[in-house]
């Protein structure tokens, strides 16, 4: 009987990453990835992309460089382990650039064939084509370079292998910094002439990509002027000349702001945090989603919140996103809908508030001129002995209700929700002590991300950017002191509080 058989759903994703921009993950890529129960990622794998597995296992299986965290004879073992485990797994092994392009994929396939268990081949955008195109560099031009080959710079065969490559206009030399005197030397040894044109492009496609430029004879000194070391590609031929034309991603906005190549985590749920992430990489961050929070329904299934919607208050108050999304999930699961609602006035604690609900065909009948609790508890039109009914999570602050019955306002609350922790894993644990900021979008997530503090990580030491005087007064209570407020409460606000704390700590 074959291994197969016995662990039948066993299956094993090899998806090639990509050079490091995430957005160039195959739709394939995603899929598998989603679909995972276990992730083998390695140094090369932008871990941006495991946003799109969230409940897997992941698994950093190193390789960087000439320093192993794992060998290569290690890896395939414990993709065939994994991929048999607890009756048979799903295992996405997720690699830098092209599965098969130097990247020890077929090794790896072909344990798992020995194995008896089925596999895929996912092919991603190789480094060896996408660094250069990044840095301006097309491989081929038609009337430049109708040829390329894609060499590795840890090969042992040196001139004799530069010699049979004569002919062919551009060469591509992956994993070959620390070699690239001895490269430069043989390759002009073999026939290439030492005024070639030569760039060298570090950590391509990404906002840390930084690029060398001379030819043959000179590129290994500009490189070390430079400070470039791996992960880099070298281009050797004709069409370096047309970066200089085709210059392109290193002209683009957002790079070398504040936040390029700087990493931010964003703390909001993982339901809230990609359109922040994609303000924050629209200006060059590389962005870790660090979830701090998660939401569950109400501690008695949303009786107490529905009671009260039917007992008729003259306003519902509304004052998170996750309010609105919780409301309509409880109407929906009560057979109801927005016609429900239909009685009440509606107040939004801000526009972002309002315009969730107008996503729900709902308009809000008050938004405060400035958004947050206090500043809803000041203007919402209400007279003393009139109604309010506040639907929210068991953590509300108590800001509104304060100010609301100090004008005499009756004011109810009911549980609509539950806000608990979500402790977030090691790897990304590791990796939020390197943030350059870290953004806050509520209170909860200030107080999860403070009570993360141990004798490794103290995370109070580390700028924040926080949505808004309200979350800012919360993270300061638990004890941050390098707090950057958003003038207003949008995403574009909350980058550009991220943007002033770098620029503060930065000096």
């Amino acid at each position: 009987m074959t291994q197969a058989s016995t662990t039948s759903r066993a299956f094993v994703s090899l998806i090639g990453a990509g050079p490091g921009d995430p957005g160039l993950l195959t739709l394939r890529g995603q899929h598998a990835l989603q679909h995972a129960d276990v992730v083998l990622f390695d140094y090369l794998a932008n871990p941006e992309l495991l946003r799109w597995c969230p409940d897997a296992r992941t698994v950093y299986v190193g390789k960087k460089g000439f320093s192993e965290y794992i060998t290569q004879e290690q890896i395939n073992a414990l993709i065939v382990q994994t991929a048999q485990e607890n009756g048979g797994q799903r295992v996405a092994r997720l690699k830098g650039g092209d599965v098969f392009v130097f990247g020890r994929g077929g090794e790896e396939a072909e344990a798992c064939a020995e194995a008896g268990i089925p596999f895929e081949i996912v092919p991603g955008v190789t480094s060896a084509i996408a660094a250069p195109a990044y840095a301006g560099i097309p491989v081929t031009h038609r009337s430049v370079a109708r040829s390329f080959a894609v060499l590795t710079g840890n090969t042992r065969e040196g001139g004799a292998q530069y010699e049979r490559l004569s002919g062919v206009d551009t060469l591509l030399l992956l994993m070959g910094v620390r070699n690239l005197d001895s490269i430069a030397a043989e390759l002009i040894a073999a026939g290439r002439d030492p005024q070639t044109p030569a760039a060298t492009v570090q950590w391509g496609t990404t906002h840390q990509q930084r690029v060398a430029t001379g030819t043959l004879e000179t590129i290994a000194q500009a490189v070390r002027e430079a400070g470039l070391e791996a992960p880099a590609v070298t281009v050797v031929g004709e069409v370096v000349k047309l970066r200089d034309t085709l210059r392109w991603f290193d002209n683009m906005p957002g790079f070398g702001g504040p936040l390029s190549g700087k990493t931010v985590a964003v703390t909001r749920t993982r339901d809230g945090a990609s359109a922040l992430s994609d303000v924050l990489r629209a200006r060059g961050a590389d962005v870790l989603e660090v979830p701090l929070i998660r939401f569950e329904a109400a501690s008695d299934g949303g009786e107490a919140a529905l009671g009260a919607l039917r007992d008729g208050a003259g306003w519902l108050l509304l004052t998170s996103n996750q309010a609105v999304t919780a409301l309509f999930a409880l109407l929906d699961t009560a057979g109801l809908d927005a016609r429900a609602l239909a009685h009440l006035n509606i107040a939004a604690v801000g526009p972002s508030t309002a315009r969730s609900l107008a996503e729900r065909g709902v308009r809000a009948d008050f938004v405060p001129s400035t958004p947050g609790a206090r500043h809803l508890a000041a203007e919402l039109p209400l007279q003393p002995g009139e109604a309010a009914l506040h639907l929210t999570s068991q953590l509300a602050e108590d800001e509104l209700q304060k100010g609301l019955e100090a004008r005499g306002i009756v004011y109810t609350r009911a549980e609509l929700y539950r806000t608990e922790a979500a402790a977030p894993d090691l790897n990304k644990l590791e990796r939020l002590k390197n943030a350059a900021v870290i953004t806050l979008a509520s209170g909860s997530a200030a107080r999860h991300l403070a009570a993360l503090a141990d004798a490794d990580f103290n995370p109070l030491n580390m700028p924040v950017a926080a949505m808004g005087p309200q979350t800012a007064d919360a993270a300061r209570d638990a004890g941050f002191t390098r707090v950057t407020v958003a003038e207003t409460a949008s995403l574009d606000a909350l980058a550009d509080a991220a943007e002033r704390a770098v620029v503060d700590a930065a000096g």
